[in-house]
């Protein structure tokens, strides 16, 4: 994280005139403003091995070389990594008040010198700085992930971090538990997990309910460790005990359109109707190419060639090739006069009205959906319409191409899907797929009588 600079110079070096136990000497805080200096001593003291001039930071010498080094010491005094690790953090947060009084003077326009700046950073600080882990340096590489990926991934894609940084916060609120990169294994996770689970929310009526479902919770705790694994390969230490929990996923449903269901949407009189009529285009061109809102959204004539769409993927930024077909190249027909390909309607309002459109089409089929809150299991029954979204669209293309005999392998090409262990849930959806795979490989039977016994 680059470090904000400050109008006066800190500087920090240890005083060599005064050794205190064991030939430690203190860490000193020397800060200036136009050449006047003010030295103020810090509460924490170091072996000069330890500490490196240039970089003004302490530096963590490994447990066997350390031995070696300083074999005149007991070895329950070498410093571990972590000892190192919080005196750095002390001689951050020195930095970061320092930037924080500077600021407030400056807003209040009222001049300083760098006696007025040590005297409240005193102030600030009356404990003289004694070692403290830095309880908020998981949060911080949490802002930093999200800051460091906002060029490269979709803002929905990060919002997941937000959500467990609120749910690590209030873990730490609720259980009085530091959130450190330490601190986060095994035994971590499992009381984590159990915190979403009985986390809950007060509805309008008073009624207090779960705040979370299961499917929601093993979201959270996946994005928690691919965190985990961005940090240690930036070079924190992480306690790699959190590898061996495992999270538990529950199969949930495919909303997906039936080949029947598709039809009845498309052949549904919508003559009086532009703004429903523009809708149901754009959706069934995403239920004929698989095309992701972003991708249909980003839509220009340059994609477009007689046989297929070229485009490159904004949430994976790969190239994918879609072959047109008798539905999707009728759409882009009927549209050739505009200047993008399709219409333009906000992903918000598309979704308020596919629900519309599919309840006026009669796509009311009751859906059951199960969902788990911890062992509490809750069945809710839907009309189909109030289900389907957009996405549904890129669901409809996956099933009836598998449906209509594509294999999963030409699918996954046309689809974009990197990973068969996130589309596998597809191939079974319907036994209709069975029926459809077997007459084309093996052909089909002669109608046979049967024998009334």
């Amino acid at each position: 994280m680059s470090k904000k600079k400050t109008i006066g110079t800190i500087r920090f070096e240890l005083r060599k005139g005064v050794r205190g136990e064991n030939g430690k000497l203190p860490v000193s805080l020397i800060y200036s403003i136009k050449g006047n200096r003010k030295r103020f001593s810090l509460d924490q003291t170091i072996l000069s091995e330890y500490w490196d001039a240039k970089e003004q930071r302490a530096f963590y010498i490994p447990q066997r070389e350390a031995k070696r080094k300083l074999n005149h010491l007991p070895v329950n005094q070498l410093l571990t990594e972590i000892e190192i690790n919080e005196i750095n953090d002390i001689l951050d947060s020195v930095e970061i008040d320092i930037k924080a009084i500077e600021d407030k003077f400056l807003a209040l326009s009222i001049p300083f010198s760098s006696q007025t700046v040590i005297d409240a950073l005193i102030s600030k600080k009356p404990d003289a700085f004694k070692v403290e882990e830095k309880t908020d340096l998981v949060f911080d590489y949490i802002d930093r992930y999200i800051v460091e990926h906002e060029a490269s991934r979709e803002a929905g894609s990060l919002s997941v971090y937000k959500s467990i940084k609120n749910h690590l916060k209030a873990y730490q609120d609720a259980t009085n538990h530091k959130v450190t990169f330490e601190g986060i294994d095994y035994s971590f996770f499992n009381k984590f997990q159990n915190f979403l689970i009985k986390r809950t929310k007060t509805d309008k009526a008073g009624n207090i309910n779960p705040m979370l479902n299961n499917t929601t919770i093993a979201k959270a705790l996946s994005t928690l460790k691919t965190f985990l694994t961005y940090a240690k390969k930036e070079g924190v230490k992480v306690n790699d005990s959190f590898r061996d929990f495992t999270i538990k996923r529950e199969k949930l449903e495919v909303i997906a359109l039936e080949q029947n269901e598709l039809q009845n949407l498309i052949d549904f009189d919508l003559s009086n109707n532009k703004r429903l009529d523009k809708v149901r285009d754009i959706f069934v061109f995403a239920c004929a190419t698989g095309l992701r809102f972003s991708d249909v959204q980003q839509l220009k004539a340059e994609h477009l060639d007689n046989e297929s769409i070229n485009i490159v993927v904004k949430k994976t930024k790969t190239a994918l090739t879609v072959p047109l077909n008798i539905f999707s190249a009728g759409i882009l027909e009927k549209y050739s006069e505009l200047n993008k390909p399709l219409p333009t309607i906000s992903n918000q309002k598309l979704n308020e009205y596919i629900k519309e459109l599919c309840e006026l089409a009669g796509i009311a089929k009751q859906i059951e959906i199960v969902r788990f809150f911890g062992k509490k299991r809750i069945v809710t029954t839907y009309p189909k319409f109030e289900l389907i979204s957009f996405h549904t669209a890129r669901k409809t293309f996956v099933t009836l191409s598998l449906e209509r005999g594509m294999s999963a392998e030409e699918v996954m090409t046309i689809s974009g899907h990197e990973d068969y262990k996130s589309f596998k849930r597809y191939v079974n959806i319907t036994e209709k797929r069975k029926k459809v795979v077997m007459l084309k490989a093996w052909g089909a039977p002669k109608e046979r009588k049967l024998k009334v016994v």
